[in-house]
């Protein structure tokens, strides 16, 4: 007998400990493309054992498939990005929230023509406080230390109908909540 076992997603603990931070830039390939950095906020703890923000990423990284390291082949990870009107969100696997991104509307435009964005996972944390100058910084060091995982993040393919909630995209469950959809119409509704 084999026992396939799955990472677990990510806890809500997780993911309101996270800072994000998207722009637009060259990719492996030279053309312009989205990116996207995640990384852990700073923890402070009440002198307890916390779990490193590392070995937290890491879990995150096995969550969305596995991201690899600078110099190695960026995988293309499943389709996990979310267009909910002028927001973007970033869903992990078997978490019931989604994690919404900082965007500007270029860089929405840019994800909605290319279809995808490069995810960048910080090892080390950074809160999302952190100015320009700082995020660049960090960026310089992080790549430098290899402490950067890269992924290929995409749009889910299109859909046909265009009778679809544009807050939940016509699951029924608004994508920040995870409640039942606030804007649904009945068309909306899943049936059991």
């Amino acid at each position: 007998m084999s026992v396939a076992l799955t990472p677990p997603g990510p806890d809500l603990r997780l993911l309101v400990s996270l800072a994000a931070w998207t722009w637009q830039g060259a990719g492996p390939d030279g053309r312009e493309i989205a990116h996207i950095l995640i990384t852990h906020t700073p923890v402070l703890t009440d002198g307890g054992t916390a779990v490193p923000a590392e070995d937290r990423m890491r879990r995150l990284s096995a969550c969305l498939g596995g991201l690899t390291g600078a110099r190695e082949v960026i995988p293309e990870l499943e389709s996990c990005l979310q267009l909910v009107g002028d927001r973007v969100l970033l869903h992990f696997p078997e978490a019931s929230r989604r994690l919404q991104l900082p965007t500007r509307r270029t860089w929405t435009e840019l994800v909605t023509r290319t279809g995808q964005a490069i995810l960048l996972l910080g090892l080390d944390p950074l809160p999302q406080s952190a100015g320009a100058a700082r995020l660049d910084t960090y960026l310089d060091a992080a790549f430098a230390g290899d402490r950067l995982l890269f992924g290929r993040v995409q749009l889910p393919p299109p859909t046909p109908s265009a009778d679809v909630c544009s807050t939940c995209g016509g699951s029924g469950t608004d994508p920040i909540s995870g409640r039942a959809c606030p804007d649904c119409s009945l068309h909306c509704r899943l049936e059991p």
